[in-house]
C-alpha cells in the first residue's frame, strides 16, 4: 500500500531486520499494513518509530513495532493457521496477523476500543478478522482450537482456558509477570505437557479478567 507514510514503513520494517526478525512473512505483512491509521492523528509523526509505544486512549496502547515482530515471529504462524487474539487494542497487531494466517479471533473486553477496531479493518478490507467484546481471559472456545495465540496485555501466569484452547503443536505467546514489567513468554503444547521459553522483557498494560488482574487494583 503507497500512502504519505510508504518511506518511513520501510525505514521501519528495515530496523525490524536489523534487530534480528528474519521471518519475511512477518516483515512483508509489516511492510504493507499503514500502522499510522491505527494511532491518534496527534501521533501520527511516531507511528513508525521502532521503539515507541502509544496511547490509543481508555488506558490502553498499541505496541511498539519491534515488539509486534517479536511476537508474531515467535508465533511460527502457518496460512491456514487460526488465531486467537487476547486484547484486540486499535486492530493493528490483527491488521498483521490477517495477512498471514487464514482466520483471526480477536477479544477485546473494551467495547469503544472493539468498535472502532472494526471500523479500521473494514476500511481497509480485511475480512478475514473477527472481533468479539468478552472477557480475553476466558478465550473464545466456540472458535477454538487455535494455531497459536497472542495476548498483547501482561499476565501474572499463563491464564489456563488459553491453554485448553491451544492446538497440539500450538505456540500461546504471552508477556508473564509483574503488572508493569513482564517476560515474553511462548508456551508450546505437546500432548499433555508445555514448553515454555522466554524471549524478552516487555511492559504491556495489565491482562484484566477472570484470569488475570482485577481491574479495581489498577
Amino acid at each position: 500500500m503507497r500512502d504519505g507514510f510508504s518511506y518511513r514503513r520501510e525505514q521501519m520494517v528495515s530496523a525490524l531486520r536489523q534487530s534480528g526478525i528474519q521471518d519475511h512473512r512477518v516483515l512483508s505483512a509489516m511492510a504493507e499494513i499503514p500502522r499510522h491509521y491505527f494511532v491518534p492523528p496527534e501521533w501520527r509523526h511516531q507511528a513508525y518509530s521502532e521503539d515507541v509505544s502509544i496511547h490509543i486512549g481508555e488506558g490502553q496502547t498499541i505496541s511498539q513495532p519491534r515488539v509486534v515482530a517479536a511476537m508474531t515471529e515467535a508465533a511460527a504462524l502457518t496460512a491456514e493457521a487460526r488465531v486467537l487474539e487476547v486484547g484486540t487494542g486499535s486492530g493493528y497487531q490483527a491488521a498483521v496477523l490477517s495477512r498471514l494466517v487464514q482466520f483471526v479471533f480477536s477479544v477485546e473486553r473494551i467495547a469503544s476500543l472493539a468498535r472502532e477496531a472494526k471500523g479500521r479493518l473494514d476500511a481497509l478490507g480485511i475480512e478475514n478478522v473477527s472481533i468479539k467484546v468478552m472477557d480475553g481471559t476466558l478465550g473464545w472456545r466456540a472458535q477454538a482450537p487455535y494455531q497459536a495465540i497472542l495476548v498483547t496485555a501482561g499476565a501474572p501466569s499463563v491464564p489456563e482456558p488459553l491453554l485448553d484452547q491451544l492446538a497440539e503443536g500450538g505456540r500461546l505467546v504471552v508477556p508473564i509477570g509483574e503488572r508493569r514489567q513482564q517476560v515474553l513468554t511462548v508456551v508450546e503444547r505437546r500432548g499433555d505437557r508445555v514448553r515454555r521459553s522466554e524471549l524478552q522483557g516487555a511492559c504491556f498494560v495489565p491482562l484484566i479478567g477472570r484470569h488475570g488482574w482485577e481491574e479495581s487494583s489498577e
